[in-house]
């Protein structure tokens, strides 16, 4: 279900998507409005699940985990009536944060951090390759990153 938003709902989520510690009296102060209906909107995004959580958000090279990789994963026949069992197999790797259905001649994108090379190395030998159903990994390792965020453009016209 879409939710219409209004500038205000607009303006309240730019803001939470930049800083989610931010209070309801500073998004209040910033958006336009008393603190109570800032409170109350705040409220009915997350119960509309528009607002789907609040996070704290790493640098990942600070923690170690320096290489990111892109892994563009083709199923067999036989494994793609295994759909389940792959998906399932793939949320419980922690390395792969992401993962994607594609239309086209693969049928997953992963993406994928660890520590270095080697470590990429032994997960896909001792974790992603023993899938069941799995035809073909093509593995890419990002050299630099341009541009990542996590917010969404909300404040389009």
């Amino acid at each position: 279900m879409h939710s219409e938003l209004d500038v205000y709902d607009r303006r309240i989520l730019a803001l939470l998507q930049e800083d989610a510690s931010l209070s309801s009296a500073q998004i209040a102060e910033q958006v336009g409005l008393s603190q109570s209906p800032c409170w109350r909107r705040i409220q009915r995004l997350k119960e509309e699940g528009v607002i789907r959580g609040q996070v704290t958000l790493l640098d990942r090279k600070k923690i170690g985990l320096n290489t990111q990789i892109f892994a563009e994963v083709k199923l067999n026949a036989h494994g793609r009536s295994n759909f389940t069992e792959f998906t399932e197999a793939i949320r419980g790797f922690p390395e792969v944060l992401e993962c994607y259905v594609l239309m086209g001649a693969v049928d997953f994108l992963l993406r994928i951090v660890t520590s270095d090379i080697e470590a990429y190395e032994r997960f896909f030998f001792e974790k992603l390759s023993m899938v069941p159903g799995i035809q073909e990994v093509n593995s890419i390792v990002a050299l630099s990153e341009i541009k990542s965020t996590t917010s969404l453009p909300v404040l389009r016209g």
